[in-house]
């Protein structure tokens, strides 16, 4: 038998962004990444600078809670740009470190009473630095498409791996450009895919801001204000999942397969498995956007509080209106968004992360 073949790659981005598929189950497979937002934040990059929007040498700015500001960074250093981020209150000394001797630069909030009000400060800040330095590049990872792009190619990995059969992607909704992007490029190959979205109470992306999940702390999932890269119309189901059956989700997918995951991938564990068993003939991806790292002690460490996930069930509703926590399901059937943004609601006057249920610092 021949040796492993391994690749020599020319940046650790290359390494970091490609995610390793696990089985979890017959019909389920698990793309489980270090961090999915490298995809989106090399894609902008790349195709920036082929545009010429942006050049060498020129500042990127963005607000973020963690994981985007790396990816972000982390591109930067590979294409020999500057960085600078506007930080939530909620990163942390670690990740602060690394931005830092990746050579961003880094505004941090102050503690906030709520983490509402840090998102009004980053704004805040974001416009005042704007304003300042108008050669600096806003990179708008909630609102310019450009972060549709590096999921191609997540997209040609699926299709070169996985076979040719029905699927269904399970993933957070967040930005909407990791799910959106991805099946955007399946569906553009004739392949039959079903995209399954999850969502927080507290979001206003699809209609749950009249809830609220006082224990929820997952990034990325929803958001307080209208993001224009969320693409309604590609949604087949929505699940609102909270903080709760999110950790059972968690620490189910440390228990049963050793996977280490953040509570974004735990809630599509805990979706996917429930539709991998109403769906047998469909192969079921579920996105698991980032390791466990940020949730050791307010999720981990808790694990004997957390319920048997497969003892869980969600509750069918037909309507927005019969949406309740902790757990609902309803087909969207690829509808439009049915929110009417108001002129004083339009997305690209905020530039923070968003503020909601389940995940805010993907």
């Amino acid at each position: 038998m021949g040796a492993p073949v391994a690749s020599v790659h020319e940046h650790i981005t290359d390494a970091l962004k490609t995610p390793d598929l696990v089985r979890l189950g017959g019909n389920v497979v698990l793309a489980r990444f270090e961090t999915m937002k490298v995809y989106a934040a090399l894609g902008a990059v790349r195709t920036l600078l082929r545009s010429g929007r942006v050049v060498p040498g020129q500042t990127l700015i963005d607000s973020s809670s963690g994981i985007y500001a790396l990816a972000l960074a982390m591109a930067c250093h590979r294409y020999g740009l500057r960085c600078h981020i506007v930080a939530s209150t909620t990163v942390d000394a670690v990740m602060r470190a690394q931005l830092e001797v990746l050579g961003a630069t880094v505004d941090q909030m102050p503690p906030s009473q709520n983490l509402r009000l840090d998102q009004e400060r980053r704004v805040r800040r974001v416009r005042e630095l704007l304003a300042d330095r108008p050669d600096f590049h806003w990179m708008r990872q909630y609102h310019d498409s450009v972060h549709y792009a590096g999921y191609r190619e997540f997209a040609d990995l699926v299709t070169g791996t996985l076979p040719d059969t029905p699927l269904t992607v399970v993933g957070a909704v967040g930005t909407g450009a990791s799910t959106g992007g991805l099946v955007q490029a399946l569906r553009e190959t004739g392949r039959g895919v079903r995209l399954v979205g999850i969502q927080p109470f507290g979001s206003v992306t699809f209609g749950s801001e009249h809830f609220s999940d006082p224990e929820a702390i997952i990034a990325g999932i929803g958001s307080s204000i209208p993001f224009e890269n969320v693409r309604h119309e590609l949604y087949d189901t929505v699940h609102w999942v909270d903080f709760r059956h999110a950790m059972a989700g968690a620490v189910g997918l440390m228990q049963e397969h050793a996977i280490f995951a953040g509570l974004s991938t735990g809630a599509a564990h805990l979706v996917a498995s429930w539709e991998a068993d109403r769906d047998p003939e469909r192969l079921h991806l579920v996105l698991g956007a980032d390791t466990g790292h940020r949730y050791a002690e307010r999720v981990f460490a808790r694990h004997t509080e957390a319920q048997d996930m497969r003892t869980l069930r969600p509750r069918p509703i037909q309507a927005l209106d019969d949406l309740r926590p902790p757990w609902s399901v309803m087909e969207w059937g690829r509808r439009p968004d049915p929110a009417t943004v108001r002129p004083d609601r339009r997305p690209d006057t905020d530039t923070a992360e968003p503020v909601s249920s389940v995940e805010v610092t993907p």
